[in-house]
C-alpha cells in the first residue's frame, strides 16, 4: 500500500469521523433544545406581565420581566401555608415510608414465618391496581378514624400507596447483603434491631436514599386525593392552592407559573446537598459483593 493510499484513507477517516460528530451534535442540540425549551418558556411566564399565557410571546422574556406575581402570590394568597402543609406531608411520608418498607423488607429477607410467600404475592398483587380503584374505601377509613381534613390522613394514604412495590424493591436490595454479617453480628451478641439498624440499614444506604428522594418528592403536586380529603383552606397543599388559579373561573396561568417555580428551589437544592452522597452510596453499592 503506497503513502498516498494511506493518506487518502486516514483523510476519509477523519471526514467521516467530523461528519459523524456534527450529526450527533445536531441531532443532541435539537433534543437539548426540546427538552429546555418548556422548562425555558415556564420561567419566562413566571416573570412576564399579564395573567393569560396564550397573549406570552414565542420567545422567551420578550414580553419583559415584572415580579408582580410573586407579589401576589406571598401578600394575598396563603402560598407560604400551601408550602408548610405539603411540606410536613412531603416529610411524613419521607420518613414513614423508609422506615416502614425498610424494616417490612428486612423481615422479608431474613425471616421465615407462615405465609410469607403469600404476604410478598398479596403485596405484588396489590400494586397492579390503581390507587382510585379504592378511593371510596379510603375515604371512608379516613372518616371513621378521624383523618378527613388532616395532614396526617394525607401521610397514611400516600404511606399505603409506597409501601408494596418499596418494600419488593428494598428487600431486593437486601438480600444482596451476605447473610454471614448478620450472623457474626448475632455471634457477637446483636439483637435483630441492632443488626438491622447497625448492619443492614448502612449497607442497604443506596436504596434507602434513592427511596427518601421519591417518597419526598412524589406528593408534591398530588392534585386527586388532596382535592378528596383536604377541605378546609388552612389544610390546603400546593397542588390544590396552585390549581385555583387555572379553573373555569380563573385564567391567571403566569401566577401558576411563578407558584410551580419556586416549588423547583428546593428540589434544586437538595439535589445539588444529597448529590455527592447519592453518587458515593450507589458508587460503594456497585461495588459490594
Amino acid at each position: 500500500m503506497t503513502n498516498s493510499t494511506i493518506t487518502k484513507k486516514h483523510s476519509n477517516e477523519r471526514t467521516f469521523q467530523i461528519i459523524n460528530k456534527t450529526i450527533i451534535t445536531i441531532v443532541l442540540t435539537i433534543v437539548a433544545m426540546a427538552v429546555l425549551y418548556p422548562l425555558i418558556y415556564l420561567v419566562s411566564a413566571a416573570f412576564a406581565p399579564g395573567n393569560s399565557i396564550s397573549s406570552l410571546n414565542i420567545i422567551p422574556f420578550k414580553d419583559g420581566v415584572t415580579l408582580e406575581h410573586y407579589r401576589f402570590l406571598f401578600n394575598n394568597t396563603n402560598y407560604m401555608l400551601w408550602f408548610k402543609n405539603t411540606f410536613l406531608i412531603a416529610l411524613g411520608t419521607s420518613v414513614t415510608t423508609v422506615l416502614t418498607c425498610a424494616i417490612a423488607a428486612y423481615v422479608f429477607s431474613r425471616f421465615r414465618f407462615p405465609f410469607k410467600k403469600s404476604m410478598m404475592l398479596s403485596l405484588l398483587i396489590l400494586q397492579i391496581f390503581p390507587s382510585f380503584v379504592g378511593m371510596v374505601a379510603i375515604y371512608v377509613i379516613l372518616l371513621r378514624i378521624g383523618g378527613l381534613d388532616t395532614l396526617w390522613g394525607m401521610v397514611l394514604i400516600y404511606l399505603a400507596g409506597n409501601i408494596p412495590y418499596n418494600t419488593w424493591l428494598v428487600k431486593s436490595y437486601i438480600d444482596s447483603i451476605p447473610r454471614s454479617l448478620d450472623e457474626a453480628a448475632r455471634i457477637d451478641g446483636a439483637s435483630n434491631a441492632r443488626t438491622f439498624f447497625q448492619i443492614v440499614l448502612p449497607l442497604a444506604k443506596p436504596i434507602i436514599i434513592f427511596l427518601a428522594i421519591t417518597s419526598f418528592t412524589g406528593p408534591w403536586m398530588e392534585f386527586v386525593f388532596s382535592k378528596m380529603i383536604l377541605r378546609s383552606n388552612a389544610k390546603q397543599t400546593l397542588a390544590l392552592g396552585l390549581f385555583s388559579f387555572v379553573t373555569d373561573k380563573k385564567n391567571e396561568f403566569t401566577t401558576f407559573c411563578a407558584g410551580a417555580l419556586i416549588i423547583a428551589i428546593p428540589f434544586v437544592i437538595f439535589f445539588v446537598l444529597t448529590q455527592r452522597i447519592l453518587v458515593t452510596s450507589l458508587s460503594s453499592g456497585a461495588l459490594k459483593e
